[in-house]
């Protein structure tokens, strides 16, 4: 945050008030992201200097330390452009170097804005502003006499004298800061509504029935709600307005006058009275009813984005098989099912065709290339796709009769056709077509789904809700936070990640994690974190950022396989010594690092925070904070939405967690819906605090619509 003192405090305080924390912690905070430090390394290594704050929160005062960035540019413009009109005063200056809001920022610049041409300023170039200064003043008491004066030219008459004079005052009162915070706060008090037009009569618009005819206070609708009935706007099938009452508002704004400019002469109070009666049906009630309901869907998109963004953290850190030789099936019935094969690392070894569902219906054919597969590669794991034909997949690989050892799991498809015609796809697998691309995806993420989603656009990874409507932005950016939060988090194995995960790790980036892979080619595998240093372009600072998270299984120094920083390594050295052990015999012994006294270890920047979580570290080094993955199975006679019963209990896997329910698979093609009511608590639940993504659940059903293929459910374990 590159401000003048004054102006920083200003920020700092209101970052601090925004996210509950220290303005010192800001502050801070701020200063390494400025210093160039990444969100991760921050969270993790700079503890002391933040307080401990979370990699959320720290994520949190890079976006307003960005925003304010922003805010100043856009001050310096505004204070520049009325400058040149010569209209700056020094309280002007004030109040908008002042500003941390936007909306309170333009609306200081409103008056001086560039116009273009409007019943005002047409009026004021008919020389009519004097007549609108003197009913403004409410001091004449003929305000038709007045008028008569200024009947010349293009005015023809008092009454278009008079009109134009109102117009000035009208756009005087919308173009108020006051006026216009004073109807935002009625307004935000106000219902949200919408109403039908003539295409909601289309097929099309049969999906936005619910708000055909729909009302809810704006503070309290929910997001989901909110972004619904916008988009049904969008696509003209509704009209979404605020029931604010005019009569009201222009009353008030009329006492707003009165107080300021004291009460005017009875005929001159007609005048004002019906300039702001215009002024809010014209100018005001939509412009304030736009940036109300602006307000509204940013407080709608940052719930959303934060749904979305926690349904992708519980995906990204979804249980991994881990380095097992895999086979992946990617189904289909008429072009048959796409079997491949990869080893431990991922590699693909052979692909192959099998046709065990009709129309083709190959099954002994089937039997035999899966059951030779398996042996000849000692496949240990079958990834099976989730999609078309996935559970008839399912059934027939487990009657193969492969050998008891042999895991079979259910992998959710999403996301992996859009990989296997993306570049990366391309890139990786230049000589196979989309078909084996997307089978081998399969069975990458089933052995590390990190490791593999980071290529998918987490747009069409099938989790969260209305992606497309919310600031596009604002969800690339917290998505970005999120795989980068992930990826850090567990760390990446230097010696075998793909340069598209590396380019996650904290200080890294596209150019480096490729100039690391080049280097890695051509020189062999990484020995120490050290040699990092030796990678072209890769400097001090980007060293420092991303040495720590970077694993190096089986290195000299074991502390290279944890996620130490080596700008701490001196400090176990120090406790090794004093334990009278090696650095090679402490690392990974319990009994010897609970022995351990942090306090004797602090020193310069590294506190009683760091300190700890090296002892921490040491005790389990590189442990990968995710569980391990286990085979889960659907009900056997579940095969079509007309086999299930309302009153049916069925075991099933969440698959995508909203603010108005949980998606669940129960193994039909399409998921059934536990809404947020159906969950087991009172009153209406947040569903991300009961459920978790892909978590294991019992459910109830409680509704089947054949017709419009949609399964109610109700959450009972």
């Amino acid at each position: 945050m590159y401000l003048c003192r004054e102006m920083k405090v200003l920020y700092i305080k209101h970052i601090a008030q925004l996210l509950g924390i220290q303005a010192w912690q800001v502050e801070n905070c701020a200063e390494l992201l400025a210093d160039g430090c990444t969100v991760p390394f921050i969270s993790r290594y700079r503890k002391e200097r933040t307080g401990g704050l979370s990699d959320i929160e720290v994520a949190e005062v890079k976006h307003w330390a960005d925003v304010f960035a922003e805010m100043e540019k856009r001050k310096a413009a505004i204070l520049k452009s009325i400058g040149e009109q010569e209209k700056l005063t020094p309280q002007l200056q004030k109040q908008i170097e002042a500003c941390v809001n936007a909306s309170e920022l333009e609306d200081l610049y409103l008056p001086y804005r560039p116009k273009r041409k409007t019943r005002a300023t047409e009026a004021v170039r008919k020389g009519l502003q004097p007549l609108a200064d003197i009913l403004w003043s409410g001091k004449t008491a003929r305000p038709e006499q007045d008028a008569q004066k200024y009947v010349k030219g293009e005015v023809q008459s008092v009454e278009e004298a008079l009109q134009g004079a109102r117009d000035i005052i009208a756009e005087k009162i919308s173009e108020t800061a006051a006026h216009r915070e004073t109807l935002r706060q009625i307004y935000r008090t106000r219902r949200v509504c919408s109403k039908a037009t003539k295409a909601a009569d289309s097929p099309e618009g049969a999906k936005y029935r619910s708000y055909f005819n729909f009302s809810q206070p704006i503070a309290k609708i929910p997001s989901h709600n909110l972004l619904a009935m916008l988009r049904a706007q969008e696509e003209g099938f509704v009209k979404v307005e605020i029931d604010a009452d005019g009569e009201k508002c222009g009353n008030k704004l009329y006492y707003d006058y009165c107080q300021a400019q004291g009460y005017p002469s009875r005929e001159c109070g007609v005048q004002v009275r019906e300039a702001v009666d215009d002024a809010w049906k014209r100018l005001l009630d939509p412009s304030i009813t736009g940036e109300v309901l602006r307000e509204a869907k940013e407080k709608a998109d940052v719930e959303s984005i934060q749904v979305f963004g926690e349904n992708l953290r519980q995906l990204l850190l979804a249980p991994p098989v881990g380095q097992k030789r895999v086979m992946a099936i990617d189904p289909g019935f008429r072009t048959g099912c796409k079997v491949v094969c990869l080893d431990a690392n991922g590699n693909l070894l052979e692909h192959d065709v099998i046709f065990p569902h009709p129309p083709v219906a190959k099954k002994i054919d089937a039997i035999t290339k899966v059951a030779d597969l398996v042996e000849k590669y000692s496949i240990e794991v079958i990834a099976i796709g989730s999609g078309t034909a996935g559970r008839e997949t399912e059934d027939f690989v487990r009657k193969v009769g492969l050998p008891e050892e042999v895991k079979i799991f259910s992998v959710s498809e999403d996301g992996a056709s859009v990989y296997s015609a993306s570049e990366v796809g391309r890139e990786e697998f230049p000589q196979y077509d989309v078909t084996v691309r997307g089978a081998v995806s399969i069975g990458r993420r089933l052995m590390d789904p990190l490791a593999e989603l980071v290529k998918i656009d987490p747009k069409s990874l099938g989790v969260g809700q209305y992606q497309h409507d919310v600031d596009q932005g604002l969800l690339k950016e917290k998505l970005d936070n999120t795989v980068e939060s992930c990826v850090n988090s567990v760390g990446v194995a230097l010696n075998t990640a793909s340069p598209y995960l590396l380019q996650y790790v904290s200080g890294i980036g596209p150019a480096l994690s490729k100039a690391i892979v080049d280097y890695r080619t051509a020189n062999g595998d990484f020995t120490a974190r050290e040699q990092l240093k030796k990678v072209p372009r890769l400097g001090a600072k980007a060293y420092e950022q991303c040495a720590g998270f970077l694993r190096i299984p089986g290195a000299a120094n074991p502390l290279d396989n944890s996620a130490v920083h080596p700008e701490a390594y001196h400090i176990v050295d120090r406790m090794a010594r004093d334990l009278k052990v090696s650095t090679k015999e402490l690392v990974g012994n319990a009994e010897l690092c609970a022995k351990i006294k942090a306090d004797d270890y602090v020193e310069g920047d590294f506190g009683l925070p760091t300190i700890n979580d090296i002892i921490k570290e040491l005790q389990k080094p590189g442990r990968d904070p995710r569980e391990q993955a286990r085979e889960f199975s659907f009900a056997d006679d579940i095969r079509d939405i007309e086999d299930l019963h309302v009153g049916m209990e069925l075991p099933g896997l969440v698959t995508n967690l909203t603010a108005f329910g949980a998606f669940v698979d129960i193994g039909l093609h399409d998921n059934g819906l536990i809404h947020a009511s159906q969950m087991g608590v009172r009153g209406m639940a947040v569903p991300s605090k009961v459920l978790k993504l892909r978590q294991e659940v019992t459910v109830q059903v409680i509704s089947v619509d054949v017709e419009r293929n949609r399964i109610g459910l109700k959450l009972v374990k």
